[in-house]
């Protein structure tokens, strides 16, 4: 099986659009934002709590952290939220009417009302990257896509295998999506 596809900042902006026009557009948000921004996987999300997300006062906390049971590979792994992200939650939880902050209730709802099962979130993502014209992208894509905009970057290799929560820094390699633009900035710096 191919590697889900690492989507541009254009890509992105039109997965939102997308979202922006559909039912749940806020919840929708998040989930894509989440994924994007965190570079959590879809399992993770669907474990989110609003007690991961929200202190006792109702603000916004600036780390998420997941259980053994939350995570792939049963390990503990703490996911930093940047600040525009934290913005993302406190819109989304601010845009609800009759939001409560119960610790312990599903932070993205499904329409059941309860958790979404991980698989019932892959067929979510599945079906706003195909509205969005991008078949070949995955729920994993905005993992692979925050990774890679990392890497980009320059962080450290070892630096974006602990906000990816791998235990190899050799899965966290095959994530990076090397293109033209990282080999002519390489060179550029010889």
């Amino acid at each position: 099986m191919s590697q889900a596809k690492v989507l541009s900042d254009q890509e992105l902006k039109r997965v939102l659009a997308v979202v922006a026009a559909m039912k749940h557009a806020d919840r929708n948000r998040l989930l894509v934002m989440l994924s994007f921004q965190a570079g959590m996987r879809a399992g993770e999300i669907s474990a989110l709590k609003v007690g991961h997300v929200l202190n006792s006062d109702g603000s916004v906390r600036d780390r998420v952290h997941l259980s053994n049971g939350q995570t792939k590979g049963d390990r503990q792994r703490t996911v930093i939220l940047n600040c525009k992200l934290q913005k993302e939650v406190s819109n989304f939880v601010g845009g609800l009417t009759g939001f409560r902050r119960e610790p312990d209730r599903a932070l993205i709802m499904s329409q059941k009302g309860g958790h979404f099962s991980p698989t019932t979130l892959v067929m979510l993502f599945r079906h706003i990257y195909d509205l969005a014209g991008l078949g070949d992208a995955r729920s994993h894509s905005g993992r692979r896509s925050f990774i890679t905009k990392l890497a980009n970057k320059g962080v450290s290799v070892r630096v974006v295998q602990t906000l990816a929560g791998h235990s190899s820094m050799q899965t966290t390699q095959r994530y990076i999506d090397v293109n033209e633009g990282m080999l002519v900035s390489a060179v550029e710096l010889a």
